[in-house]
């Protein structure tokens, strides 16, 4: 979209909407529904400019950034020593310089590139422009075509303890080296190295088949083409394994044609499987090459953080030593509430345990990033732990195993650890729940020392942070903003210090198109004492003496909630456009999610049927005695993936209270689920004497002869995460009943198909008719915008 010409919201209210209890059918019209439309993200976040900074750091310890304006786009540099911030490079005569040598036309603001490289002396970026690469001089005087080889994407690992698997050179899946030399990639089940100078192929593995390949990701639910690896600091070796699939159950999906359909098949086990994946640790000596299989039996699939065997880009609880000697790692129990920290002698496959930790429900090392920290060079380990219920960091004897000291304490979790500095043994790291006073969610960035001393708060703003560290830890940027608040971008050191203002995110747009942020709301749990958050959506056009039907939004985690990050946002998806037809919309984190404490965290674990129901209920009671004007007599609820699966579920076991839901992709019973999923979060599943088991409960179909309301359910037909079995499932006992319902199936759709114009319509279309007792405007299309050029 063209950033320089940001469409204007037309907000005039939808007077045809009549929303008291009295009102017989309203009827809305198309201009209604494009009232409401207005509101989605692909209108709403064009409207801000100059909002958060993404860090591109130099070797001298400057960077670089791209931000929107409202007249399009533009790089600055800034360097944190000085304070400094400052175009990247002439960007009216490289413009036009750019343009004289490609015989093209560009301007200023609409540069043909959002990234760039600066040569080792800074007095030239490269860009890509044409299909070509050029080399530009920051004054902007000259560009001509650039011939060198491109710059290779750095690959450092944790603390600089070796690369991860990932998207790698020329967006291929490989794993590119330290050193920038050679990338691994999977060719027919083995491991296969390619030389960036030249592209000479190795072949480092033989006796990969199918089913037992190595360095596969392949978790049922999820899987890639992309190498799990983990380099040696001196790129001569590789930490992975191979996977054994064999003898596992498959999962199957046919497609959609005229004709014969093609199959889908592939590995999916499920709880309670005997055999599942497991994995064979090796190293992989590169040169040579050779094979080191680590002495121990096959290990589970599993990861000390989610449910694969790699998670959100983190590595897979695997480290180096700095000199490739050993390999530390941590091997996670199938039900995950057992963790083993071992250490490998690289050159042999020779062990030596050094810690565990067991819990009576789940194990995580962190919050969307794994914290423990292997540190050879003091003969120490940073341990995470939730033990006295809450996540912090501990220092042992990497020897003995044994405890030397707490490092963080009291209320509010560690949240990620970001950087450890071992000579100055001082760490920093993300943190909730520390401050007193404010929004336990915010995340805020500290410094301590191994010793647990000197804890300081760098971030002191009452906001969410987020935070980006410089490779060397001496600066940070830090973006800082609250879900009603735009953000702030600013430059600190690591003690804290303001270096410098970056940026301040610009709505004026958007407030003069009407919008409002939504209205961060506590309100009490199921016990009546503890608080949770959310936010409220309203109508811009809100009529405190009319009565408005209720929607909650839901996601029950246990991974995450139903708010998801506290960043400002211009939209969260569909939310304000479906209050904007008249709804009062709302998001609670229950109890059962995490940031919290751990007895927080797991309030449903072992009864996944849950789904934060309980306190979704109490909630909004709550808010409909604070706001009079919220109906809670017409209650709705809607919801994706788990949030399929708990809105569904609150049809059938609060059949009096809601009575209209939506349920899209939903997780009905996780026997149908992938294994790792439902093992950590219901339990090993067991069967009693009568036949039971410990699943039969949390498997909604169970419970679907108890629906009143109205339902419609949404599931595709190719959805490789949550097979639509769980949704038939369902399907099926609603017939046995005798029940009415509404059946959505998407065919050839996967698993993110909610944001699809036609699902958000037909969402739209059925709680105007059931909850408001209107009638939608006949086949609505929401218009989504065409991508355009790089803005």
């Amino acid at each position: 979209m063209n950033q320089s010409h940001p469409r204007i919201l037309l907000l005039a209210a939808a007077g045809s909407l009549a929303l008291g209890p009295a009102a017989a059918q309203p009827r809305f019209t198309a201009a209604d529904y494009q009232h409401a439309e207005k509101f989605m993200g692909y209108n709403t976040t064009p409207l801000v400019f100059r909002s958060g900074v993404r860090p591109n750091w130099l070797p001298d310890e400057r960077f670089w950034y791209r931000v929107t304006t409202a007249e399009g786009s533009e790089f600055v540099l800034v360097d944190p020593a000085r304070g400094t911030r400052a175009p990247a490079f002439d960007h009216a005569r490289l413009a036009i310089a750019l343009s004289t040598a490609a015989g093209a036309t560009y301007d200023s603001a609409h540069l043909p590139f959002t990234t760039i490289d600066y040569t080792p002396d800074a007095s030239a970026v490269l860009v890509g422009a044409g299909g070509r690469r050029w080399r530009c001089d920051v004054e902007g005087s000259k560009c001509a075509v650039d011939n060198s080889p491109a710059p290779q994407a750095p690959a450092g690992g944790r603390g600089g303890r070796g690369g991860r698997g990932g998207g790698g050179a020329g967006g291929r899946a490989e794993a590119l080296s330290p050193d920038g030399k050679r990338a691994a990639f999977i060719r027919e089940y083995n491991l296969w190295v390619r030389d960036a100078a030249g592209g000479k192929e190795t072949q480092l593995t033989t006796d990969g088949v199918k089913d037992f390949g190595y360095a596969t990701d392949n978790a049922g639910w999820t899987t890639s083409d992309r190498p799990i690896v983990v380099w040696s600091p001196d790129s001569k070796k590789i930490a992975t394994f191979q996977q054994d699939q064999r003898g596992v159950g498959e999962m199957y999906l046919a497609d959609t044609r005229v004709g014969h359909p093609n199959l889908r098949a592939w590995k999916y086990p499920l709880p309670g499987d005997n055999v599942v994946t497991t994995i064979q640790r090796v190293i992989i000596e590169v040169d040579t090459p050779r094979v080191v299989r680590l002495k121990m039996p096959a290990d589970q699939h599993r990861s000390s953080l989610c449910d694969d065997i790699t998670c959100r880009g983190e590595g897979n609880d695997m480290q180096w030593s700095e000199d490739g000697t050993h390999l530390a790692f941590v091997s996670t129990s199938r039900d995950h509430r057992r963790e083993q920290l071992r250490v490998a002698d690289a050159s042999t496959g020779d062990l030596r345990d050094v810690l565990e930790e067991t819990v009576p429900t789940f194990y995580e090392s962190g919050n969307g990033r794994i914290n423990w920290q292997y540190l050879p060079a003091s003969n120490e380990v940073i341990w995470f732990s939730e033990r006295d219920n809450w996540g912090q960091l501990y220092l042992y004897d990497l020897e003995t195993g044994k405890l030397k000291n707490q490092i963080t304490s009291g209320e509010g979790n560690v949240t990620q650890l970001l950087k450890v500095d071992e000579k100055s043994r001082v760490l920093y790291f993300l943190g909730v729940g520390r401050e007193k006073g404010r929004d336990p969610y915010f995340a805020h960035l500290y410094r301590a020392g191994f010793d647990g001393r000197n804890v300081k708060l760098l971030t002191p703003e009452d906001a969410n942070h987020d935070v980006v560290l410089s490779p060397s830890g001496h600066y940070f940027t830090d973006s800082y903003s609250r879900p009603d608040v735009p953000a702030v971008a600013v430059a600190r050191d690591n003690e804290g210090k303001l270096l410098a203002t970056l940026e301040k995110a610009d709505i004026s747009h958007l407030l003069a198109a009407g919008w409002k942020p939504p209205t961060p709301i506590t309100v009490k749990a199921r016990d009546g004492a503890t608080d949770l958050y959310g936010l409220m959506f309203q109508p811009t056009n809100l009529d405190p003496a009319k009565k408005y039907p209720i929607i909650n939004h839901i996601y029950p985690g246990p991974q995450t909630g139903s708010v998801g990050g506290r960043n400002f946002s211009a939209a969260r998806g569909d939310a304000q456009a479906l209050a904007e037809l008249g709804f009062i919309v709302v998001e609670i984190d229950g109890m059962g999610t995490p940031w919290r404490s751990k007895k927080f965290h797991e309030a449903y674990f072992a009864d996944m049927g849950d789904n934060t129901l309980p306190d979704q209920v109490a909630g909004m009671k709550e808010l409909a005695q604070r706001y009079r004007y919220i109906d809670i007599d017409r209650a709705g609820i809607y919801g994706h993936s788990g949030g399929g699966f708990a809105a569904a579920g609150a049809m059938f076991r609060f059949p009096d209270f809601f009575k209209v839901g939506i349920s899209e992709a939903g997780n009905h019973d996780n026997r149908e689920y992938e294994d790792d999923w439902g093992e950590k979060w219901q339990g090993l599943l067991t069967k009693k004497p009568d036949g039971s088991t410990n699943y039969d409960d949390q498997a909604n179909q169970n419970h679907a002869r108890n629906l009143k309301g109205h339902l419609l359910l949404a599931h595709g037909t190719m959805d490789t995460n949550v097979p639509p079995y769980n949704t038939l499932l369902v399907v099926n006992e609603l017939i046995k009943a005798n029940k009415d319902f509404d059946l959505l199936m998407l065919p050839n759709r996967g698993h993110g198909f909610g944001n699809e114009p036609y699902m958000v319509r037909r969402r739209w279309d059925y709680f105007v008719r059931y909850l408001l007792g209107g009638v939608p405007p006949e086949g609505y299309e929401l218009r989504t915008p065409p991508a355009g050029p790089p803005q």
